[in-house]
C-alpha cells in the first residue's frame, strides 16, 4: 500500500516579512473597549500578526492603525494608514503565558487600493533587504588563481607532514646501523 506524503500548501495569498511596525488596535474586549499600542511581528498587503494585551475573539471587528516606515527610494516619510481589520485569531502566548500575551493575528477588512499597494512595496523592499544581506552573509566563491594558490599551500603542506615521518625513520634506521 502506498504511503501519501502530506504537502503543507501555502493559504496566504500576499508575500509576508518579518517586520517590525508600530501599530495601534482598537476594539471591544469583555472588559470593555481596549485601545493598545503594539509592535507588527510580522506584515502583508492582506494582514498583520501582532502580540496583543487584551484577548480580542475572532472575527471581531477592529480598527488598526500602523506607522509605516519610509521606504528608500519613495519621496514621502512615514506614513499613517488606517483600517478596518477582523481578527481571525487570537490565543495566548506559548512563549509568554505568565505575562497573558496574546498571539493576534489581523485581516484587513477594509483599506484603500493605494494604501495595500504601499504596503505591498514595503514588503517587497524588505524582502530584498533580507536577500541582500543574505548574500553578503554566504562565502564568496574563490577566483581560479586563488584556488590554484591554495591548492599549491596544500600540496606544500602535506609533503612537509609526510616527509617528516619518513626523514624520523632514516635516522633511527640509520642510528641503529651504526650501533651493530
Amino acid at each position: 500500500m502506498a504511503v501519501k506524503k502530506a504537502t503543507k500548501r501555502e493559504r496566504r495569498r500576499s508575500e509576508r516579512v518579518d517586520a517590525k511596525v508600530s501599530m495601534r488596535v482598537e476594539g471591544t474586549h469583555d472588559g470593555g473597549p481596549p485601545q493598545f499600542v503594539t509592535e507588527s511581528q510580522n506584515i502583508s498587503s492582506s494582514g498583520v500578526y501582532c502580540m496583543a494585551s487584551h484577548y480580542l475573539p475572532p472575527l471581531s471587528k477592529v480598527q488598526l492603525t500602523l506607522v509605516m516606515p519610509r521606504i528608500p527610494g519613495h519621496s514621502a516619510g512615514q506614513e499613517l494608514i488606517k483600517c478596518d481589520g477582523i481578527v481571525v485569531r487570537c490565543e495566548l502566548s506559548k512563549v509568554r503565558k505568565h505575562e497573558h500575551q496574546y498571539e493576534l493575528a489581523c485581516m484587513f477588512a477594509e483599506i484603500p487600493g493605494e494604501r495595500r499597494q504601499l504596503i505591498d512595496e514595503f514588503v517587497t523592499w524588505r524582502n530584498l533587504q533580507s536577500l541582500r544581506n543574505a548574500l553578503k552573509a554566504t562565502p564568496r566563491r574563490a577566483t581560479p588563481a586563488v584556488r590554484k594558490k591554495t591548492t599549491a599551500i596544500r600540496k606544500k603542506t602535506t609533503a612537509r607532514r609526510t616527509a617528516a615521518p619518513a626523514a624520523k625513520k632514516r635516522k633511527v634506521a640509520g642510528a641503529s646501523r651504526s650501533s651493530r
